[in-house]
């Protein structure tokens, strides 16, 4: 299977260049992860070449139950390896022996054993343990100082998964304000003076390049358009099949509830009330029944009031790299609580990241006690999966 033909199987793009309707579940990855697909395929082809089908949909041979789980496992060796490096980052203790009170072997099993990715991820079929492996490198690369490392790794991880969106503003403003001005005034103030062109040269250079790779192909077959609906599926709902705990999911459920009061108090009409399932999962519209419906745009404007104070922050008063994991942390909650169609699994952008501060500070390990038993809470819907839908996962 080629990178094409994955996209054209996964309901992207037609041979036309129109919409393709051979699958319901439209891709929402970007065209990177194609080529993701495309390299494990020849592997596949000595599994089971069936499953290499265009049209073989909701193919689970136990062979390609075998190849899909041992590709998870092998890619995984990515987020191994990260979680290393974010040990090499963490402030250790002066004078402590005892290996398990040591903060990064406690890094290492808050990361390796972390039970969101065990129950959900790890033996999924969307890779999700690989990329968060990226997301969890780039960010080590920065506290490690190596920003350019860094800065390609984010551009490759934007490209493979666009939900890593959540988290480009703190990216953009640290390393402008980071990288790009090399000095400070003794207040702490920008030093204007101090811009390096060929500093954002080249980290211009690297998002080009890498964007270039992943989509030029179809800007050259005049099929961006058709790639940047998949990418954004606005029709497809303010919530997610499965409710992300946000603000969205009560203003769901505070409409549901004025709905059925009205019908009861017979100030509405049952019949005329709006049906569409606001949490289907598919591309369709809905509307909802009381409260005013909410508009792409309008998570967009309460996602960037959200995060607004922290990248602020950052700008006018950074504090180095911990300074950008801290305001990372807070675009990856802002989204989660405001963003358009929200997954639950999200939640992970920020919990991953926070268990490096937690083993660092106990005013941060609090922060993460807590956020990790109401997140990972949230996800506990994901393991019930109807009857013969486990091996398919929620692909």
């Amino acid at each position: 299977m080629s990178p094409l033909e994955f996209l054209h199987f996964k309901g992207r793009i037609g041979p036309s260049g129109g919409p393709h309707n051979t699958s319901e579940w439209t891709l929402d990855y970007p065209p990177l992860f194609a080529w993701f697909e495309f390299g494990l395929s020849h592997v596949a082809q000595h599994f089971d070449r069936n499953m290499l089908q265009v049209e073989n949909l909701n193919y689970a041979s136990p062979s390609t139950v075998l190849f899909q789980r041992l590709s998870v496992i092998f890619t995984d060796v990515v987020f191994i390896y990260a979680a290393k490096e974010c040990c090499r980052c963490v402030q250790e203790q002066k004078g402590s022996r005892d290996v398990l009170n040591r903060p990064s072997f406690v890094l290492a099993v808050l990361l390796l054993w972390n039970f969101g990715l065990l129950i959900v991820d790890h033996i999924h079929f969307q890779y999700n343990g690989f990329l968060f492996g990226v997301l969890l490198l780039s960010v080590a690369k920065h506290l490690q100082s190596q920003h350019l490392q860094g800065a390609l790794l984010f551009a490759i991880l934007l490209n493979l998964k666009h939900i890593y969106l959540y988290v480009a503003p703190a990216y953009g403003i640290y390393l402008l304000r980071s990288y790009c001005f090399t000095q400070d005034n003794k207040d702490g103030s920008i030093r204007w003076m101090s811009f390096s062109p060929l500093r954002l040269l080249a980290l211009g250079s690297i998002v080009v390049s890498v964007c270039a790779l992943s989509f030029g192909p179809f800007i050259a077959m005049g099929q961006l358009p058709q790639v940047l609906s998949r990418l954004f599926p606005f029709k497809r709902g303010l919530c997610h099949a499965y409710w992300a705990p946000n603000i969205w999911a009560l203003y769901n459920v505070l409409d549901k509830g004025l709905a059925v009061l009205g019908v009861r108090l017979k100030l509405l009409e049952e019949a005329e009330l709006p049906r569409a399932s606001m949490t289907g999962g598919l591309v369709q519209e809905f509307q909802h029944s009381v409260l005013l419906s909410v508009s792409p745009s309008a998570t967009l404007v309460c996602t960037l009031l959200s995060i607004l104070p922290a990248v602020a922050s950052i700008w006018l008063r950074p504090c180095g790299a911990r300074g950008f994991l801290r305001c990372l942390l807070l675009c990856a909650l802002g989204s989660f609580m405001f963003g358009w169609h929200v997954h639950e699994k999200a939640v992970l952008i920020a919990i991953l990241p926070l268990s490096i501060l937690a083993v660092e500070s106990r005013e941060d390990a609090r922060i993460f006690l807590v956020l990790t038993t109401t997140g990972h809470y949230s996800l506990f819907p994901l393991l019930f999966t109807p009857t013969g839908k486990q091996d398919r996962g929620l692909m």
